[in-house]
């Protein structure tokens, strides 16, 4: 058949044909493709664990020279000279600083004179008590002459005495001109330059005695009560035989080599803090640490007996409520509730709402609801399952 006797009809015969053929092969297709079926979800999980732990605190600290020692002038006057290096290691009675020293000297000088003057008149006086004793027992003279001469001996011998101590007094001074350490420590920066005039108020620099160095870190009066109530027990922060020690954390992350030990708690709990300070030392063989730095203390304040473990991950805070889900042996949740106590490393210690043996979900927590069913996996990525 040629193409000019192709009809019409045939051709819109033949092109219903192909779409109905095309029709039955889509519906063939669909009837063929099913819905895959849905299997319980994967979860991890991490049993629950018992065994003796330690319990760890930690608190923010901040260090503090083990004496720290302002240095202020004893007198007045134009400073001269600073003699040490700002930032050094200086000993106990090193010269800091100097203070024009010539009006004290003079001040000395004359003090000297007056003494020297009033030793002449306490010799003379003696010298008359001496000739006058045996001539008033003869009667050749009044009695008060001889009255007159005793009491001008003494009077001399008072005066003697007082310009000694003036005397003393200018040595004194002269020498506080000398402005001394008065502790062996790290001298600070100077706070007032050579030139000024400086007061007995004037703070001249600081010098604070860095090994060892003081720790401060403050608790919560509820970690004092437990702390408190086991002094006696085996753990004992405080005793001066075996105490605990404390493990200082730097800013940067790294641990202080050397341990510490706690010297002392204040006296009272700021009210406005809640916070109670302890006041701990640590050897500084090398002056590494200085004043004001921050850290971390850490401190094992306790030894829990048979605890209950599971992986912190596996606890779910809602506002203060901690809740867990549970896989029973039918491999369906259960959302519990939980009392959660201290924590040691990853885990965390359960007071109540689980028992040895049972398995919490670790991961995948938000895949699953009560009563769901899931397929569990152990997590050996987690402490709390092995």
């Amino acid at each position: 058949m040629t193409n000019s006797q192709i009809s019409p009809r045939w051709l819109f015969s033949c092109g219903a044909g192909l779409l109905l053929a095309a029709a039955g092969l889509m519906l063939a297709g669909c009837e063929k493709k099913a819905e895959p079926t849905m299997g319980p979800p994967a979860v991890s999980v991490a049993t629950v664990i018992e065994k003796d732990v330690p319990i760890v605190s930690n608190w923010v600290a901040t260090t503090d020279g083990f004496t720290n020692a302002q240095i202020q002038p004893q007198v007045s006057g134009y400073l001269i000279k600073q003699n040490y290096r700002e930032g050094s290691y200086v000993h106990k009675d090193d010269v800091l600083f100097e203070i024009d020293h010539r009006p004290f000297q003079a001040v000395l000088d004359q003090a000297q004179g007056q003494l020297a003057q009033a030793e002449a008149q306490l010799g003379l006086a003696v010298i008359n008590v001496n000739r006058d004793t045996p001539v008033a027992k003869l009667h050749a003279i009044p009695q008060s002459q001889l009255d007159n001469d005793t009491q001008a001996k003494l009077a001399a011998e008072a005066a003697v005495v007082a310009a000694k101590a003036t005397v003393e007094q200018a040595q004194l001074n002269l020498g506080f001109t000398y402005v001394r350490s008065l502790i062996d420590g790290i001298a600070g920066l100077a706070q007032t330059q050579v030139g000024s005039l400086v007061v007995t108020s004037t703070v001249l620099t600081a010098v604070s005695r860095v090994d060892p160095i003081k720790v401060y870190f403050p608790i919560s009066e509820q970690e004092w009560l437990r702390i408190a109530d086991k002094i006696s027990g085996t753990v004992n922060l405080f005793s001066a035989d075996n105490p605990v020690p404390l493990t200082l954390i730097l800013a940067n992350g790294n641990e202080y080599p050397q341990k510490g030990k706690i010297i002392f708690a204040d006296r009272q709990v700021d009210s406005q803090t809640g916070t109670i300070r302890i006041v701990g030392a640590f050897p500084n063989h090398g002056n590494i640490l200085r004043p004001g730095q921050f850290g971390r203390i850490e401190a094992v304040t306790d030894n829990r007996k048979n605890a209950l473990l599971i992986p912190q991950k596996a606890v779910m805070d809602l506002q203060g409520s901690f809740q867990v889900a549970v896989v029973g042996a039918d491999n369906k949740v259960e959302i519990r509730k939980v009392t959660v106590s201290d924590r040691t490393g990853e885990l965390w210690v359960i007071s109540s709402g689980l028992k040895l043996g049972e398995r919490v979900v670790t991961e995948g927590i938000q895949k699953v609801g009560p009563g769901s069913p899931v397929k569990p996996v152990e997590d050996t990525t987690s402490s709390g399952g092995k």
